[in-house]
C-alpha cells in the first residue's frame, strides 16, 4: 500500500477548531479546507507522561517507539499491505501521508462518514447502544474475514478504534487507529504459520474484548482478558 500524494504542503490553522474525537495519544480533528479527510495531531503531554512511565530498557529504544504518528506511518508500509493495496483499503481509510499543522505534525486520512456526512460511529458506542444485532455481527464477521485474507498486523483490536459506517446498505467496519505491531511480531511474520497464529490471538482477544462490553464492563478488562 504506497502513500497517496500528500495534500498541499502548508501550515494547517487549528488553534480554533474543537476536535471531533479524541484519545490518549492523539486527538482528530476535520481538515478545514477539505472535510473529507481527519487530521491526528500528538498529544505531547501525555506522550511524556507515558514514556516517564516506561521502565529504563523501553526507554533505551527512544521515543518514536511511542509515537503513534510515526507508527502509523510504518504500519502502512507493511508487506501484506503493499501486495494488494485495493483490497487492504476495503476496512482501512486512505492514508495520505503527513502534514504541518499550528498544533503540531498530523497524520491525514480519510475520514470515515456516514450518509448524512457525519463521522461513522464506533464499534464501542454502538455496541453500549444496540447490543450484538445481527447486522454489527455480520461487519464483524466481514472485518474478522478480511484480516486474515490480507495478513494484515495489528495491535489489540478495540472498539474504540474501529469506526462503523454504512456502505451499500450495509454496515461496515473499518480500523481507523492500531494498524501494524511492535518491531518483533513483524520480523517473524515472513513465517506465515507466525503471521496466521498472531492474526488469530488478535481475533480472539478482539471476540473477548466485544463479549466484555456487551456485558457491561464487569472488572477491569486486564482481568477480564486473562479469564
Amino acid at each position: 500500500m504506497h502513500e497517496p500524494s500528500s495534500p498541499a504542503a502548508t501550515m494547517i490553522d487549528l488553534n480554533h477548531q474543537a476536535p471531533f474525537a479524541a484519545g490518549y495519544n492523539r486527538t482528530c480533528y476535520r481538515h478545514p479546507d477539505d472535510p473529507r479527510l481527519c487530521l491526528k495531531v500528538l498529544r505531547p503531554e501525555n506522550i511524556e507522561a507515558r514514556f516517564a512511565r516506561q521502565p529504563w530498557y523501553k526507554k533505551l529504544l527512544g521515543r518514536d517507539r511511542i509515537n503513534d504518528n510515526r507508527q502509523e506511518i510504518i504500519a502502512h508500509r507493511q508487506i501484506a499491505a503493499l501486495a494488494d493495496p485495493q483490497q487492504a483499503w476495503r476496512h482501512l481509510p486512505r492514508f495520505h501521508g503527513s502534514i504541518d499543522t499550528t498544533l503540531g505534525p498530523a497524520n491525514v486520512s480519510e475520514l470515515i462518514t456516514e450518509t448524512d456526512g457525519q463521522p461513522g460511529t464506533t464499534l464501542e458506542r454502538y455496541l453500549e447502544h444496540n447490543g450484538r444485532t445481527t447486522e454489527v455481527e455480520r461487519a464483524i464477521g466481514q472485518f474478522a474475514d478480511w484480516l486474515r485474507q490480507t495478513g494484515l498486523l495489528t495491535r489489540n483490536l478495540l472498539p474504540h478504534n474501529l469506526v462503523l459506517a454504512r456502505r451499500d446498505d450495509r454496515l461496515t467496519l473499518y480500523l481507523v487507529d492500531g494498524l501494524g505491531a511492535p518491531t518483533v511480531p513483524t520480523r517473524l511474520t515472513t513465517i506465515p504459520a507466525y503471521r496466521s497464529r498472531y492474526i488469530a490471538r488478535k481475533l480472539a482477544r478482539f471476540r473477548q474484548r466485544i463479549d466484555w462490553e456487551i456485558r457491561g464492563r464487569p472488572g477491569s478488562w486486564t482481568r477480564a482478558e486473562k479469564l
